[in-house]
């Protein structure tokens, strides 16, 4: 057994490997910080194999995919993203653009890659990590909820394709609210309700996946904010978004 996780050096993409190595997966770890990632491989008890490379661009993707398209690869983890804080007007476009690259189309190339496989051999996991963030838009972060947003309902649309062709592949997303990693630092924000813990979401987040579960959301607090977010008009839910994502400016 084998999974292969993006932003695999630090947070999340860490957990996953920690809570997977313990299942008896062996692990491809995948980001740019070599030594984060060799640090963390010396705490798991299976195989793991580290490639250092930035798989924002389309061209590296590609190169991940053909080093290792050959291994029988069971689990995809697309942990790999970063978030952006302040008005669309003055943040900058690079940035921007660098996010919708890793957010958007490393995990759209990725997918479409590995899926390919899991389907012809009928078997297969894919965990995309979206974000509470897809359900609305997001005033102050807006760059970065709107491509969580697309990571979702692509994920959605998948699903169905698979469900109507009778496939035994899953796909899912995860979608959890604040958590607590280095995402608050990069992305310059300071959240004002409690964290969940990163090893709590990844725990959850496999236990739903091997359930089947569609979309993944850790935390009763975050389940019942999206649900009633569900329930509000825009007109009520835009302004309470932009409070909610102020609260968070670190300046």
């Amino acid at each position: 057994m084998k999974a292969l996780i993006t932003g695999a050096s630090s947070g999340l993409g860490a957990d996953f490997a920690r809570i997977l190595s313990a299942k008896g997966y062996d692990l491809i770890l995948v980001a740019r910080r070599k030594k984060k990632m060799e640090t963390l491989a010396k705490e798991l008890n299976t195989n793991v194999e580290i490639i250092e490379l930035d798989i924002s661009s389309t061209y590296n993707c590609m190169k991940l995919y053909d080093k290792v398209k050959k291994e029988k690869i069971d689990i995809l983890i697309n942990n790999a993203g970063f978030g952006l804080f302040g008005k669309f007007d003055e943040t900058k476009l690079d940035t921007e653009l660098d996010m919708i690259d890793l957010n958007i189309k490393t995990v759209h190339t990725l997918t479409k890659l590995f899926l390919k496989d899991f389907k012809k051999r009928d078997s297969g996991y894919i965990l995309n990590v979206a974000s509470a963030a897809a359900f609305l838009p997001g005033p102050l972060m807006s760059t970065y909820y709107a491509t969580k947003a697309y990571l979702l309902h692509l994920t959605l649309a998948i699903r169905e394709e698979l469900d109507k062709d009778s496939s035994n592949v899953y796909i899912g997303a995860l979608c959890p609210g604040p958590v607590d990693t280095e995402f608050n630092k990069v992305a310059k924000v300071k959240f004002t309700v409690k964290s969940l813990s990163s090893e709590y979401v990844t725990k959850y987040a496999i236990d739903k996946m091997f359930k089947n579960k569609m979309i993944i959301i850790p935390g009763t607090t975050t389940r019942m904010a999206i649900y009633l977010s569900k329930l509000l008009p825009f007109s009520l839910k835009l302004p309470i978004s932009y409070k909610l994502q102020k609260s968070k400016d670190t300046k």
